[in-house]
């Protein structure tokens, strides 16, 4: 892409606003109490794995602008299923240390000499894999549980909360 220099303040607020649409979802009507929706995020613990304005942790995406860059039927989907849309790079791993503890979470980060595992408890675990008894890596596989046995409505509120999380514009 050739440089913007030659542009002027108008034009690149032009395409600025152009790229930034890129990706956001049509308005859709969805239906569900959006209030009900945010109690059940709280409850079931989401807010232990993904951040919604500034509040929760980071073990799995931000969700913040969720509504605005998926429509329902995916947030749906991804709330039942769980492993269907996983992120690249996301991978699942199970530590096994010297003393025989387990500590499963997301990778985080690795070298050649330790990893960083993130847990669904919120806590941050950094090892070293010489002194690890096993590690595998369980790719294709979430830390999120499916919520498909959730009552209808209850999936249905937890979609139209999702789907309401617009960003800030």
């Amino acid at each position: 892409m050739p440089g913007a220099w030659q542009l002027s303040v108008r034009e690149v607020a032009s395409v600025a606003g152009y790229v930034a649409s890129l990706g956001r979802m049509a308005v859709e009507f969805v239906p569900g109490n959006t209030i009900h929706g945010e109690e059940l995020f709280r409850s079931r613990g989401c807010v232990n794995c993904h951040i919604v304005a500034g509040k929760g942790s980071a073990n799995g995406p931000e969700l913040t602008a969720a509504g605005a860059r998926r429509n329902a039927a995916f947030l749906r989907e991804s709330i039942m299923k769980p492993a269907a849309f996983l992120p690249d790079g996301f991978l699942v791993v199970e530590a096994t240390t010297s003393t025989g503890s387990v500590i499963r979470g997301v990778k985080l980060n690795e070298d050649n000499f330790s990893i960083q595992i993130g847990s669904a408890d919120g806590k941050r675990h950094s090892l070293d894999k010489l002194a690890l008894k096993d590690l595998k890596r369980l790719a294709g596989q979430s830390t999120m549980p499916a919520y498909a046995n959730l009552p209808a409505n209850d999936i249905e509120d937890l979609v139209a909360y999702l789907a309401s999380l617009k960003g800030s514009e």
